[in-house]
């Protein structure tokens, strides 16, 4: 067990993760980022499956055939693709991912990138990962394009231009979406 160490990762990933939201205007999420993390059923598997370079998650899942922590944890935090999946009459449905969530998905893939990789991570890393790692074929199409716009604006202009763009999308849909209800 590696309750320590897992913890400090948790709060690496948090802190990461709130001054990206910061950035990106989304205070709230921020603040309220994978609150899910400290409840027993993820944070004990974290620590069991505790590695430092990648999620827990994906180690209880060699072990098990599954994570019972993610399973929890995409339940409960509408930052991830998953969580927006519906299944009725035997079909799925994608849902694309409201602004707000959409934006700090972004904030906590580099975040993730950023804990996990250490010195190895490149403003590439986040859409390397996205590319290759992403079940992309169970994430809403308009979400996914929206994603790799944003993880190639991180890429090719870094952070800075990325965040303003990113902050910029989430004030507009909030105007938008105001007007909408008028």
């Amino acid at each position: 067990m590696h309750v320590f160490k897992h913890l400090a990762t948790v709060m690496r990933h948090r802190k990461t993760v709130r001054r990206y939201c910061f950035k990106a205007g989304i205070i709230r999420q921020g603040l309220t980022h994978d609150l899910s993390k400290y409840s027993p059923s993820e944070f004990w598997a974290g620590a069991k499956y505790f590695q430092g370079n990648r999620s827990p998650q994906a180690r209880e899942r060699e072990v098990l055939g599954y994570s019972a922590a993610w399973l929890h944890h995409k339940g409960r935090n509408k930052h991830h693709f998953e969580y927006w999946t519906d299944f009725a009459d035997g079909r799925k449905t994608y849902v694309d991912m409201p602004p707000r969530y959409f934006a700090e998905m972004v904030c906590d893939r580099i975040a993730a990138s950023r804990i996990y990789l250490k010195e190895k991570y490149t403003p590439s890393s986040p859409l390397e990962y996205f590319e290759s790692k992403t079940d992309i074929d169970g994430m809403n199409p308009a979400t996914a394009e929206r994603l790799r716009y944003f993880l190639t604006l991180l890429k090719d202009e870094g952070e800075n231009a990325m965040f303003a763009e990113l902050k910029k999308y989430v004030k507009e849909s909030k105007k938008a979406s105001k007007k909408s209800r008028e």
